[in-house]
């Protein structure tokens, strides 16, 4: 049942308030939001940015863009979707992926209720009458009594200041601003800054058409192998009869993917036991050398090198000059094995084999400044480039939220609380900001876990929260600042013990941005155990909050 529709004199005019949630994005958070709000009656829309369904996917769709968790781990979890649906590829890339959310829609009609083109550039609690005054930049206002925010966490691109760049006279993109019409990099001198998960991608997809591709390197990429592979109809619909099981294991291991470490510490094994599980991992591919390793490899610093060696090893048989081993594989790691997300890679270490592919690294011989004709590097060299891709990622996490004029109760923005370090109560709500909500953000796992698997944990907290707020007649729910306090040092506790805080720069400690707080970002205590954590605090009727019939 909706909520009725009323008439209110807001900002000196009357305007009709029938919504009663908007929702911030169209991606699997979004779309999974709006199908079960829609299914309680409630009326929804959702605002996107983009002009189509796929969030993270309708933005980046670089050369060699895909994701990185495996199918059907990688799904949303509703029958009506994966009953009928059938991959290509183990690890999609970002076309088929858009195929994925064009299906959504024709499975439940989803762009009913999506208004796109939409960027909300404001959204302010107005006390008076309950509810939040959302504007998206084609000056649109609508009047929500819940917002909930499923933007992701790399919703806002990170470029460098560097000195010179606005005088570059060749082309130059993001790897998240990709032209819509593509880029056409055949026999073109292209250098990319980055080594992380885009440039990765990148990299090893553009390699074999460019003239020349210089990689500009600060942290060589820990990347672990895909091993990707096609799939069959046949083969993923004998495997639906698990579907359920997958999907409900998922929500209960560490990572929130099928498979979990081993519960033993790596020094409790034998050398040939450890060897012979590394083998095995490897060649499995994917997350599972990371994640499905010892179980204190993580914390432990010895085993953690361990793990390293042999991944230095693997690497640098794929690596025929002495001098490129060093620098990709280094004898000294260069950060703890997994304190930076690795990226899954296909053939990325094969192109630097190539003679037209050259490695800088900046480490040793950083940016001086961009030309018009290139990039100058501290040793005096000038390398001539005709296009330049930042692979540089995101203000993490945070940036997406806070590039948003969000104002809460007494008029403080979201952007100035969080100045001095990020305070939710679970990863889902901030005290001051009632009846708002973001999803697969700050303090959740999130990056620690896999991103359906994340959201829906949250979305069903948030749909079954906005539920008993409605059933119940109450207004009004807000974090108590008491309780995100508690959550705050947990968060902050989790991330101190783990080896990820010994990564010099890293977007899990917001390190990669100028002037951001150092401090971790997400919640590492497993997926299980923050399932278990949220679903008590709703069960015991929403410790930790505020619920009111009518706002203070």
């Amino acid at each position: 049942m909706s909520t009725s529709a009323t008439t209110e004199m807001v900002d000196g005019q009357f305007v009709n308030s029938p919504l009663d949630v908007l929702i911030v994005g169209a991606g699997f958070g979004g779309v999974y939001m709006l199908y079960h709000l829609r299914k309680l009656g409630y009326s929804v829309r959702v605002f996107e940015a983009a002009s189509d369904l796929g969030g993270v996917w309708r933005n980046n769709f670089y050369p060699g863009a895909r994701v990185d968790s495996e199918v059907p781990i990688y799904d949303l979890s509703l029958e009506e979707l994966w009953r009928d649906w059938t991959w290509t590829e183990k690890y999609p890339g970002y076309e088929e992926l858009r195929r994925y959310f064009d299906y959504i829609d024709q499975k439940l009609d989803v762009k009913k209720d999506v208004s796109f083109n939409k960027r909300v550039v404001t959204a302010h609690f107005k006390v008076d009458i309950d509810r939040w005054r959302v504007m998206a930049d084609d000056g649109t206002v609508v009047y929500p009594r819940f917002l909930v925010i499923c933007i992701g966490f790399a919703a806002k691109a990170y470029t460098p200041h560097l000195k010179g760049i606005e005088r570059f006279q060749g082309v130059s993109h993001h790897t998240a601003k990709w032209p819509e019409k593509g880029l056409d990099l055949k026999g073109k001198r292209v250098g990319v800054i980055g080594t992380g998960a885009s440039g990765v991608q990148v990299i090893q997809e553009i390699a074999r058409d460019v003239e020349q591709l210089s990689v500009f390197q600060r942290t060589p990429n820990l990347a672990i192998p895909m091993q990707q592979t096609k799939l069959d109809k046949f083969g993923q619909e004998k495997m639906k009869a698990l579907y359920p099981a997958i999907f409900e294991r998922r929500r209960e291991t560490f990572f929130g993917y099928s498979y979990e470490p081993v519960t033993k510490n790596l020094l409790d094994a034998t050398a040939s036991e450890r060897l012979l599980h590394f083998e095995e991992q490897w060649n499995l591919g994917g997350f599972r050398y990371l994640i499905r390793n010892y179980a204190d490899i993580g914390l432990n610093q010895a085993a953690n090198d361990e793990v390293y060696e042999f991944w230095k090893n693997k690497v640098r048989e794929r690596l025929h000059d002495p001098d490129l081993q060093e620098k990709l594989a280094p004898s000294i790691p260069p950060h703890p094995f997994g304190a930076k997300r690795p990226s899954l890679e296909q053939n990325y270490y094969e192109v630097y084999n190539r003679p037209n592919v050259d490695l800088i690294d900046l480490g040793q011989c950083p940016i001086t400044e961009v030309t018009p004709q290139g990039i100058l590097t501290a040793d005096g060299v000038e390398h001539k480039l005709d296009v330049i891709i930042y692979a540089t990622g995101f203000d993490s996490v945070t940036g997406g939220i806070t590039q948003i004029d969000i104002c809460g109760l007494g008029g403080k923005s979201i952007k100035d609380k969080w100045t001095e370090g990020v305070a939710t109560n679970l990863g889902l709500t901030t005290a001051s900001f009632p009846n708002m909500f973001f999803t697969y953000g700050p303090q959740a796992p999130t990056a620690f876990s896999n991103g359906p698997t994340c959201i829906e944990i949250q979305g069903d907290w948030i749909i079954n929260c906005i539920k008993h707020m409605i059933c119940n007649d109450l207004t009004y729910i807000d974090a108590r600042e008491e309780a995100e306090q508690e959550w705050r040092k947990q968060v902050l506790s989790l991330g101190s013990m783990s080896l990820a805080n010994k990564a010099e720069t890293s977007w899990y400690y917001g390190s990669n941005i100028p002037g951001k707080v150092v401090e971790p970002y997400m919640f590492m205590g497993g997926v299980q155990n923050y399932d278990k954590t949220i679903t008590e605090v709703a069960s015991q009727g929403y410790v930790g909050f505020d619920l009111c019939s009518n706002a203070p």
